[in-house]
């Protein structure tokens, strides 16, 4: 199966290039779609560079910075493979997981995997306990509204069946994407597996995006895509 990987790119350029040396360097069929959202500092070049050196890249920008959904929008628009796996551009995921991540799918038994970093993954960095304590409450309320079982709805890899990514129709333009994808998957009623994941989390020195306004703004998002279509 041709795998696509989908990349939301925003002032990355520390980051950038070890990601996707290290996507590029898994033993798939792939393509690896790079959505650069208008990034001010110097990932539109990085990008140019290796996709001049790399076919497997296709790259996109926006012309004005609109958040991870929006540049996961333009990314779905664009997919070819059989099967989509989301990939953060800062280095807290690790592509060395995709194995474990594919595997439900390729065996025929998930139309949809979830990474998560909760299940005790290979390591996990420990770090800023307000962060993990805001994820595993906003995975608790979405369980609630969504009636899924997840342990970490705000993971960054999710992977699809491409049939489902197609169907997923993203309307928001920020954070809140991952509780729309979440609820969307739910009302689909498909085969959802989860999967643990290494995780290494930087802390906002390091360039870390996510604020606690944004737990609030995911909080909506539950309600919003969870209870109304």
């Amino acid at each position: 199966m041709k795998l696509s990987v989908v990349v939301p790119v925003y002032n990355e350029e520390t980051t950038l290039a070890a990601v996707i040396a290290r996507v590029l360097a898994t033993p798939y069929e792939k393509e690896i779609i790079i959505v650069d959202d208008a990034s001010s500092d110097g990932s539109a070049r990085i990008l140019a560079e290796l996709a001049a050196r790399h076919p497997e890249l296709r790259p996109f920008r926006h012309a004005q910075n609109q958040g991870k959904g929006a540049a996961l929008r333009t990314a779905l628009e664009h997919v070819s493979g059989e099967i989509v796996l989301i990939q953060d551009a800062d280095l807290e995921y690790d592509p060395a997981d995709y194995p474990a991540l594919l595997r439900p799918i390729v065996e025929g038994h998930a139309d949809v995997v979830y990474g998560s970093r909760f299940l005790g993954g290979a390591f996990g960095r420990v770090h800023l306990y307000h962060h993990y304590l805001a994820n595993r409450c906003l995975t608790t309320f979405s369980n609630l509204i969504t009636n899924l079982n997840l342990t970490d709805m705000e993971t960054c890899y999710k992977v699809f069946r491409v049939e489902v990514a197609r169907k997923l129709d993203l309307r928001s333009k920020g954070f809140a994407v991952e509780p729309e994808i979440t609820a969307k998957i739910a009302r689909m009623h498909l085969r959802v597996y989860e999967v643990p994941v290494r995780y290494a989390g930087r802390d906002y020195s390091a360039g870390k995006k996510i604020r606690p306004r944004d737990g609030f703004i995911a909080l909506w998002a539950v309600l919003r895509w969870g209870l109304f279509r």
